[in-house]
């Protein structure tokens, strides 16, 4: 299959998909897309702005998975440790354009990720642990506790994600990094589902 994946990162919703699909992955952030490439040599990465390459470039792939940022969405941030002086920012809303786009124009399987925001979501998802899903497809449901590792150390993630971070010369938080990223198993279950080869783990 030809997979794009949007929002790439360092490519935890991909770890698991193996190699035998062709995959394009999409990252802003050349060190991250460098990450990326570290661990996914053979996918073809391309650095550029992820919203705008999907609406050129959606009816090339039989499979989108968009994991557009979700900081301005997010309940930690809203709520979390930043109290009466953090910057209040609208909430990115690119994220209800991927999906009704996806809704109406694409005819392949395609799947919107993003977390659990502090509001309503505006378009009904499946909620899977701390994630929000907006597909075309259904998914199995799991059980979320395998799927939520808020307070875990640096090596107790980089252990549950199977991803290792100790030789990345970015400067940047590596437990943030991999707070960011679907978890492995997750993005395979994703996967298996959109095209009915459902696996329990």
């Amino acid at each position: 299959m030809k997979i794009l994946n949007l929002y790439a990162g360092i490519g935890g919703n991909r770890k698991l998909w193996g190699d035998e699909h062709e995959i394009t992955a999409v990252e802003y952030k050349p060190e991250i897309a460098a990450i990326y490439h570290d661990f996914f040599p053979k996918d073809n990465i391309v650095i550029a702005d992820a919203h705008q390459f999907l609406l050129d470039h959606f009816q090339e792939y039989d499979f989108i998975w968009s994991s557009p940022p979700c900081p301005s969405h997010s309940r930690a941030r809203f709520l979390g440790s930043f109290g009466e002086n953090k910057i209040k920012i609208y909430p990115d809303m690119s994220l209800y354009q991927e999906i009704i786009f996806l809704k109406h124009y694409s005819k392949k399987k395609w799947v919107v990720e993003n977390v659990n925001p502090y509001y309503q979501p505006l378009i009904e998802a499946k909620k899977v642990g701390r994630h929000l899903f907006w597909t075309n497809f259904s998914i199995y449901q799991v059980d979320s506790k395998t799927m939520f590792f808020p307070k875990d150390s640096l090596p107790t993630l980089q252990k549950k994600y199977g991803i290792d971070l100790s030789n990345m010369k970015y400067k940047a938080d590596k437990r943030v990094i991999l707070r960011n990223c679907v978890e492995p198993e997750l993005g395979k279950l994703i996967l298996d589902c959109a095209f009915k080869e459902i696996t329990l783990f």
